[in-house]
């Protein structure tokens, strides 16, 4: 079966600093798990059906690459999948004491599941769901920040005559 990590996130929208920790998990584990947490307290602008879809269009030609989404503990959705880890992105510092405190509560939940951390690549060190959807919202042009198809979608929720 192989080595297996859950990326989880929102994914609302995947953006390509999200495509490039993918890819780079896949030199780590034989597979990814990209899992849509269902149950955030977040306010989305695309629905799980949508972003399940411009998920599976982006990681299409990927093999090695599963989407799902999933409620509930993390730690328990890792185990129910077969998973050996939590992959997770750090941007910048700041992302290191959210996400360094809930590796800790994830190992305290379930001391079998383990935490990778990977550094965002330098390219998109920058860039946030939240930030394109800022930036989409007022006509910015999100092209080679995100996938084409989060191009058309946010074009789509945002009116066709923004960039």
């Amino acid at each position: 079966m192989g080595k297996i990590a859950v990326y989880p996130g929102s994914f609302d929208p995947v953006t390509n600093g999200h495509c490039d920790l993918v890819q780079r998990g896949l030199r780590l584990f034989d597979k990814v798990i990209v899992a849509i947490a269902s149950n955030g307290t977040k306010n989305p602008l695309f629905t799980i059906e949508e972003r399940l879809e411009m998920l599976k269009e982006t990681f299409k030609e990927m093999p090695g690459v599963e989407m799902d989404c999933f409620d509930g503990l993390l730690v328990n959705y890792v185990v129910k999948r077969g998973a050996d880890a939590i992959l997770r992105g750090l941007r910048a510092v700041s992302d290191f004491e959210y996400e360094f405190q809930m590796a800790l509560m994830n190992r305290k939940l379930n001391k079998k599941v383990q935490t990778v951390f990977l550094m965002t690549g330098l390219r998109w060190i920058f860039i946030s769901s939240s930030i394109i959807k800022e930036a989409a919202q007022f006509g910015g042009d999100t092209s080679g920040m995100v996938p084409d198809i989060v191009c058309e979608k946010l074009k789509e929720k945002f009116g066709a005559s923004r960039p």
